[in-house]
């Protein structure tokens, strides 16, 4: 990816940044809170033995990185770290936490059906609400070509009354993860049908391998 490409996705993370009062004129910052504390929590329903390190640490540091960008009146620069920190941090983790399952799979290790299911269910919700953020990053880094075309935006023939907001990406985040495929949005850049497709398949992964294991289990 070139370096241009780069400085752009990081750029957008800036919106991200903002959620302390309203992004822009077409929506506020509580709803992405609510998301991030949502993701939060859920990691907190993972078995100890299926995250990364002492969650509750983990959690805390979240909680921490979203106080700082809601709360206090930081530098504009400082924020943008602060915003990249709190999402680079709940991906890795949950990466890591699917990873962990697998591993245990496929290393036999015996686990608890219900507690694999719980895992499981928590890992693929959080896989919506990250890539519904990252999506939501992407498509506001003020690039000449959008990375989503909404159907919205394809019946106003170009107009601008229309702006996707946070919930907008969310529902491509979860129809993606549900059907493997765009259901709403078309992809229209390379960057972004790579995040799907690596969505998709982290999705395929947790509800064909974890979840159809955990049943067997049950069994």
């Amino acid at each position: 990816m070139a370096h241009g490409q780069v400085s752009a996705i990081l750029a957008g993370i800036m919106q991200l940044s903002k959620i302390g009062k309203n992004i822009n004129r077409y929506e506020a910052g509580w709803h992405v809170v609510v998301a991030l504390l949502v993701a939060i929590g859920l990691e907190l329903v993972l078995s100890n033995t299926l995250t990364f390190g002492a969650k509750y640490a983990v959690a805390g540091l979240e909680v921490v990185l979203i106080l700082l960008l809601v709360v206090f009146p930081l530098r504009a620069g400082l924020k943008r770290v602060f915003a990249i920190l709190l999402l680079g941090l709940i991906s890795f983790v949950n990466l890591v936490s699917l990873g962990l399952v697998i591993a245990a799979l496929l290393g036999g290790l015996h686990i608890d059906g219900h507690q694999l299911l719980i895992s499981s269910l928590a890992i693929y919700l959080t896989n919506i609400i990250v890539f519904g953020l990252w999506y939501w990053e992407l498509d506001n880094t003020r690039q000449a070509i959008p990375d989503f075309l909404f159907p919205q935006q394809a019946t106003t023939q170009g107009e601008i009354s229309w702006k996707p907001n946070f919930f907008d990406y969310l529902y491509i985040s979860l129809t993606n993860a549900t059907a493997f495929s765009p259901t709403d949005a078309m992809p229209l850049t390379h960057r972004a049908k790579l995040l799907m497709a690596i969505q998709a398949v982290v999705s395929l992964v947790t509800v064909a391998l974890v979840v159809a294991r955990a049943v067997n289990i049950l069994s």
